[in-house]
């Protein structure tokens, strides 16, 4: 509550609106960019950084979010399901512009410096389908966990509310850690904690 997502940006977050009014898609993510490139990693992202460090290349961090902070942090196994606000890309699949980095919160409507079509940042919008590679990645990982964490989330965006059903059928040990109970529960979580992440998530992963 009183962040900058609301359900008005969900609406325009689309590859349709995108496609409609890109400077709209960029009028929701700029501010975004902007408070998340002056964000600093908590407490949960150190604890999942330094539990990583301790598995020798075992832990794997599919990350939903687009903010940058577990790299930060200090992940380096990571999986960024959905891309990274403070990448920019060409619209044009045709274009040969290569993702860059930019953590500029545009005014105006960004160009590509190719082919002139509109910029946009490197994440996957609503109604866009995941990258094959990394949702292929990702699938790998919870073919091969034996313990499932999921962290901070409502359980109900597809293909990731689905990961932990995949995690049960490989047999992991699955835990759901959030800040309120999931609605409806899930019955692939063996179990719920409730909490802040940032003051779970360093003593339960110590």
């Amino acid at each position: 509550m009183g962040g900058l997502w609301n359900v008005n940006a969900v609406s325009i977050a689309t590859a349709a609106g995108f496609a409609a009014d890109p400077m709209a898609v960029w009028r929701v993510f700029a501010p975004l960019r902007a408070r998340a490139r002056d964000a600093q990693p908590n407490a949960a992202h150190i604890a999942l950084a330094r539990l990583e460090a301790k598995s020798s290349g075992s832990m794997t961090c599919i990350a939903p979010n687009v903010d940058g902070l577990h790299q930060r942090a200090g992940s380096t196994n990571l999986i960024e399901l959905h891309g990274n606000l403070h990448h920019n890309r060409c619209s044009n699949s045709a274009c040969e512009l290569e993702r860059f980095e930019d953590d500029s919160a545009p005014d105006v409507l960004p160009r590509c410096s190719r082919c002139q079509a509109p910029l946009r940042p490197d994440i996957v919008l609503f109604d866009e389908p995941l990258d094959g590679g990394v949702e292929w990645h990702a699938k790998r990982a919870l073919r091969d966990c034996d313990l499932f964490v999921a962290v901070g989330t409502s359980g109900t965006v597809s293909p990731a509310a689905n990961f932990v059903r995949s995690a049960e059928y490989a047999g992991a040990r699955t835990v759901l850690v959030n800040a309120t109970a999931m609605a409806p529960p899930n019955p692939a979580f063996q179990e719920q904690i409730l909490g802040r992440a940032e003051e779970l998530l360093p003593s339960l992963l110590r």
